[in-house]
Order: C-alpha cells, then structure tokens, then sequence
C-alpha cells in the first residue's frame, strides 16, 4: 500500500501534534536564563520571596500547618529539605508539602486572576526546597520561580478549569515540576518526562472551594507541588512519563481542560521551522502581572474591604447601618458571595473565602487581620446578626472591566435614609496599584516579627534583598528557625 504523503503547510492542529506543549515547554525551561530575566523580574520575584516567608510564619500555629509538620517530622531524609521554622530535614516532597501550606494557609500571598485565578507564590517553598537539596545557588532559583510564575499564569490564561470541576491548583504541579526540573539541571527529555508524570496524577477537585471550607482549602496547592517535585525526583532517576500529556488521546486536554491548550508567549507555536521565540517574551514575563495581598482575604474581596474601610470613618457606629449592597463583578460573586455559608462562616477557610463577613466586621471592627478570624469573632452572634444586612449583587458594569479590574463598590444605606457609596477598581497591591518596596516588608515584619524577633526578621529581609549573590539558599532555613 502507498503511504499517503501530505503536502502543503501544516495546519495548527497539525503543528500542535507534532510540537506537544509538554516538549515546547521542556525546551523553554532548559533554555532560559537568569541573564534572560530583566532587572525588575529579579526583583519582584525577591519581594515575592519576602511576602511568602513572611505569610509562613504568620501561619507558624494554624491548626492544618502544625497537622502537615507533625507528619513530616516523621519522616526523615540524609538528602531532604528543611522543614520552615525547624532543623528537620524531610523527604523533598513533604518538605515542599509541608513548607507550601505555610505560605498559602492564611490567603495572604500572592494571586493571579484570568480565566483562571491563582496564588503563583504557591511554587515558592517548592522551589527552595528542591535548591536547598541541590545546593543551587540564589540566581538559579530565581530564573526557577520566574519560570514557574511564567507557567502557572499562562496556562491560567489559556483555559478556565473550575466550571469543570476542577481546581485551579491542578496547574500547579506542572508549574512546579518544570521549577523542580531547571533546579535538578534535568536535560530537556527529563524535564518532558517530569512533567508528564505530574500531569497524569495532577487533577484536583473544585470541592475544595465550595460551601463550608475545610483544612483542606490551603493544603491544595501544596499537595499539587508534592507530586510536581516527586515527579521530577523520579524523571532525574530516568523514569519516563505519559505523552503526549497535553493533546494524548486520554490526555489532559480532553478529560480535564475540554479544550486545547493554546499557551501564548515562550511556549506558543511559532512560525512552522518551529524556532523558539525569544527567551524573554514579547509581552513581558508573567510575575509583573500579579498582585500582592494588603489585606488577609481573597483577592476578589480586596476593593471591597478597601472601600468598606474608606467608608467607615463616615459611619457614627455600625448600629446605624440599615442595610450594606456590595455590587461586585460574577468571579467574586460565584467564588466568594453567593453561598449560604458565606453570611454564617464557622471557620477561617469560610471567613476569608465570604465576601460578606470580610467586608461586614471590617465595618464593624475597622481592621481585617488575624484577629477577624479567630473561633470568638466568627462565633460572635452579634456579628453574625449584622451580616445579615449585608447584601451582594452582581454588577454588569464591574464584570466588563475583570480580570483588568477587580472593582467592587459598597453602599451602605443609614438609618435615617442617607446613603454613602465607594468604588474601588484597583486596590492597594494591584499590579496598577502597587505596594512599595517598604510596605512590602512592613506587611513582613508584622507577620514575622512575633515569631523570629525584629533582629532575625531584618536578617531574612537582607537574605533575600541579596538572592542572586547567594551561593547556597540554605542558609535561610537556619534564619527561620523558630524557638521553643
């Protein structure tokens, strides 16, 4: 039989099958580097460093993060990574697991919103953990993070996976394999291998975003990271994966995404000799496009607490608040305003995931830290009952503007008639607002100065300020380490 021999150019579809993303995204990872990076990436992907170790240790006590270190100290590894606060060496994984729900648990670092949101500070304690092991020094782990940071978001922007069902940190374990594999100096093939392992095992439940919240909300992402690292621990061995992981006939585009996974910038097809474009994208790398936390909630809440706290000096007391409307756009209203639970939260997963309850006891307290979310003010009937004046609408206007915007506008309406509104397109912290390098490290200090001391908190902060100078990152775990 003749071999049917096809002519012509190469349709997309075509181009994708004989190009896999999974290989596209192997060659980028291996052929980036730090000189690549532009001064500002290098030093956002500091301050990135500083504003995730700071949300650690204000997580140092939370119940789910003392559950995650206890299992891990359990454990234990000649070859491992340091468990944060500690001087015990754990498997790589449950290092990255452990360390990883430190940073996310309190909803304080760092996010990306697109059809996707996501928290890209996540592969963080991963990627240190993996140069701790490896002894990699501090530029090698910065061109690590900025090129998890560059797959995390651009997949975000590619495909939505949550109404599917899907959770958002199911990017995640690609993101950090790829960190794990450029820290582990894989060759592309390895690389390729890492991340169709931790493709195939990758999928996590939405479940863990809706209604009443569990423990579980914060340790995600860090359970992502686990099977990203192990994945490429195992392909440095010589373990090969699924492919292709992406287009395969099982693969994720069909039982996961439901759609093609056309990923712009270094990893999109180029023209058909298939080049690789240039190292630095075109349209910028994807860290200078996401948002630092001021205030310790959701991101999609953070305009409205804002405005919520500009309002408040207006008030004479929140007992004359008649009714309080939060018009905000559908991603805030369907993540964090729309179920019963959120006006009756019983636990800091919920509170902090309530639209409602966030903008409701600022109102009342006039601050939103750590003490809105303790079991007596989220048990306080009083509270509770003023949230039930608090409504939440969507807003046609505000939907148009997302994910460029993430405006909400309070109203509150007074006894008496009167009312008084605010409307806050860009919070404090937006990429269009951002924060200052010193507000960066005051928002650190307040979070580790309890638990390290002022003197040890100024120690990390020059650490970090100093990341490509490093020889061995390792040195900062024996600067976390807690007493007693």
């Amino acid at each position: 039989m003749t071999p049917t021999v096809v002519t012509g150019t190469p349709t997309a579809a075509q181009q994708r099958v004989a190009h896999p993303l999974a290989d596209r995204l192997a060659a980028y990872t291996h052929s980036l580097k730090f000189e690549d990076l532009p001064k500002a990436v290098v030093h956002e992907v500091k301050r990135r460093v500083i504003d995730s170790i700071g949300c650690a240790l204000g997580s140092w006590t939370a119940e789910p993060c003392v559950i995650a270190r206890k299992v891990a100290s359990e454990l234990s590894a000649q070859h491992g990574a340091t468990l944060w606060g500690t001087d015990h060496r754990a498997p790589l994984d449950w290092a990255a697991f452990a360390n990883g729900l430190l940073v996310r648990y309190l909803d304080y670092n760092d996010t990306y919103l697109s059809k996707e949101p996501a928290h890209p500070s996540d592969n963080i304690p991963a990627a240190i953990a993996v140069a701790e092991a490896y002894r990699v020094n501090g530029r090698e782990l910065i061109t690590a993070i900025a090129l998890a940071y560059e797959v995390q978001c651009r997949f975000c922007d590619a495909v939505s996976l949550r109404a599917r069902g899907w959770d958002h940190v199911t990017y995640g374990a690609f993101s950090t394999a790829v960190a794990a594999s450029r820290l582990m100096k894989l060759d592309v093939a390895g690389t390729r291998h890492a991340i169709g392992i931790a493709g195939v095992t990758s999928a996590a439940l939405r479940q863990s975003r809706v209604g009443e919240l569990s423990h579980w909300k914060g340790a995600a992402f860090a359970n992502s990271a686990r099977h990203g690292v192990y994945a490429a621990m195992l392909a440095r061995e010589g373990m090969t994966g699924p492919a292709p992981i992406f287009e395969g006939e099982k693969g994720f585009e069909k039982l996961v995404s439901g759609a093609a996974m056309e990923v712009a910038g270094p990893f999109a097809l180029q023209s058909s000799d298939q080049k690789l474009p240039p190292r630095a994208p075109e349209d910028g790398f994807m860290i200078l496009k996401t948002l630092i936390k001021f205030w310790p909630a959701e991101y999609h809440a953070q305009s409205a607490v804002e405005a919520a706290m500009r309002l408040r000096p207006k008030l004479d007391g929140a007992e004359n608040i008649e009714t309080v409307i939060i018009e905000s756009h559908d991603a805030a209203v369907d993540i964090i305003g729309s179920e019963s639970e959120k006006w009756r939260p019983t636990h800091r997963e919920t509170a902090d995931h309530s639209l409602p309850y966030m903008v409701g006891v600022a109102l009342v307290d006039g601050e939103l830290t750590q003490r809105q979310f303790t079991h007596e003010r989220l048990s306080d009937e009083k509270l509770l009952s003023f949230l039930q004046r608090v409504e939440v609408r969507r807003n046609a206007e505000l939907t148009a503007l997302y994910p460029d915007a993430v405006a909400n506008k309070v109203t509150i309406k007074l006894k008496g008639g009167r009312s008084i509104s605010e409307r806050i397109d860009y919070p404090k912290g937006h990429a269009k607002n951002a924060l200052s390098d010193g507000e960066v490290e005051a928002k650190f200090h307040a979070q580790a100065d309890e638990v390290l001391g002022a003197q040890r908190s100024d120690a990390v902060l020059k650490w970090a300020w100093q990341l490509e100078e490093t020889a061995n990152p390792a040195d900062l775990l024996t600067l976390l380490k807690i007493q007693g």
